[in-house]
């Protein structure tokens, strides 16, 4: 595929997969996408959406509101495990509904990036784009909160266990899995068929991935925006959804382990 700057910032709708055109089945498709975001990450929006409006509506400012990400979810330490472990079982069968959707509708799994032909690229792929969209981020996250439009981000309160690091390692593949799988993949292969544009799709994509974070603030909505389009378009360009998934994976494993283990320590961290 020729890459010039008009291919990145206009790329042409690949041929495959095609346009659906029977009015039956484009039904179909919406009614699959309906029901696939409102069980999943449409509905982690609304979620995230309504925790915004409380957080505005309270006398405190944003900036001096927190909200954590991996939190406790029991007293006793084995139960806590034990529901950790299941939040991200629940993760894992978010992306597999819609890599099975996929499947099911006679999309293989390499046409949406997903093989294990480029492995090693895919990890290297993976590892540029933390670096693109991490580091940047988190210098985005405390101006955004510096200027009051942000709550302060917790990635985890949990306590210190043995178990601790694995969790929030797995947690941050779950992460990574559903979202990339979901609003990348399969989200933007079904709009596709229903003869949306590259450009279309990418924006619509990026909107949903930061409606989700809404619960951060403005800056988390604006920065997952931004996160979602570099990552999306990087995979209509390279169909390589993998990369995607290692990506973010590393992202959050550096935020939810890196705060866990050092946050104490680091003191210009809020």
């Amino acid at each position: 595929m020729p890459s010039t700057p008009r291919s990145w910032f206009r790329p042409a709708r690949p041929a495959d997969p095609e346009v659906i055109s029977d009015p039956g089945q484009r039904r179909a498709v919406v009614i699959e996408l309906l029901i696939v975001f409102t069980a999943t990450l449409g509905l982690s929006g609304l979620r995230s959406l309504l925790s915004l409006l409380d957080s505005l509506l309270r006398p405190t400012p944003l900036s001096e509101q927190s909200v954590a990400i991996n939190v406790p979810q029991a007293t006793i330490g084995l139960l806590d495990l034990a529901r950790q472990l299941t939040s991200v079982l629940q993760l894992l069968s978010w992306g597999a509904l819609g890599v099975y959707l996929l499947w099911r509708a006679g999309i293989a799994l390499r046409r949406i990036g997903l093989d294990r032909a480029q492995v090693g690229r895919d990890f290297v792929r993976g590892a540029g784009l933390a670096a693109i969209i991490g580091v940047p981020g988190l210098a985005f996250y405390l101006v955004t909160r510096a200027i009051g439009i942000n709550l302060t981000v917790l990635p985890s309160t949990l306590d210190e266990a043995w178990w601790r690091s694995v969790t929030l390692v797995l947690s941050a593949v779950g992460n990574s899995w559903a979202e990339e799988i979901l609003v990348v993949g399969y989200l933007i292969t079904r709009l596709r068929q229903l003869g949306w544009s590259e450009n279309a799709s990418l924006w619509f994509s990026a909107v949903l991935r930061g409606t989700y974070h809404l619960y951060q603030g403005f800056g988390g909505f604006l920065g997952n925006i931004v996160m979602g389009l570099v990552y999306a378009r990087y995979w209509q360009r390279t169909n390589r959804l993998w990369a995607l998934v290692v990506g973010h994976a590393l992202i959050d494993v550096v935020a939810f382990v890196g705060y866990a283990l050092l946050g104490p320590h680091l003191s210009w961290l809020p």
